[in-house]
């Protein structure tokens, strides 16, 4: 009978102990400090292409369709030093990019390839890449 009463007590005082603290973040505006790496994606293929970049393990966006023989250009910001690329919002806070990936559009999910970004392509001050369906899958290079 005491187990019936002291279960719910216990339980409720242990939600209390896993509460999350929220701290207040700082977003960084604007350009200072990073540099300019354009991004061109070129659409090779005959299917159009759906690109997106996720910001957070949870948010993600489209950053980019792309039609076939049609170029896509975006301009990413690269911090020296902290190695990240960012895109823009339109308030100029930075969002810093974890992942973009390009698909065939309608079926961007299933079909989607991973766009690679390297110190590299900062040092040369932008990236290409080309893309191409072949056989149901999206090649980027």
């Amino acid at each position: 009978m005491k187990i019936r009463y002291v279960l719910p007590v216990a339980l409720a005082l242990t939600s209390f102990a896993n509460a999350v603290e929220l701290h207040h973040v700082i977003v960084r505006k604007g350009t200072d400090g990073l540099d300019m790496v354009p991004l061109t994606i070129s659409n090779v293929g005959n299917e159009a292409l759906s690109c997106n970049a996720d910001f957070a393990h949870w948010y993600s966006a489209g950053i980019a369709t792309v039609e076939p023989g049609k170029s896509a250009r975006l301009e990413l910001w690269f911090d020296p030093e902290t190695g990240t690329f960012t895109i823009l919002n339109d308030k100029r806070e930075n969002l810093p990019v974890e992942r973009l990936r390009c698909g065939l559009s309608g079926r961007a999910y299933a079909t989607r390839v991973q766009i690679t970004l390297q110190r590299t392509d900062a040092a040369k001050g932008e990236r290409t890449v080309f893309c191409v369906a072949r056989q149901d899958a999206l090649v980027c290079r």
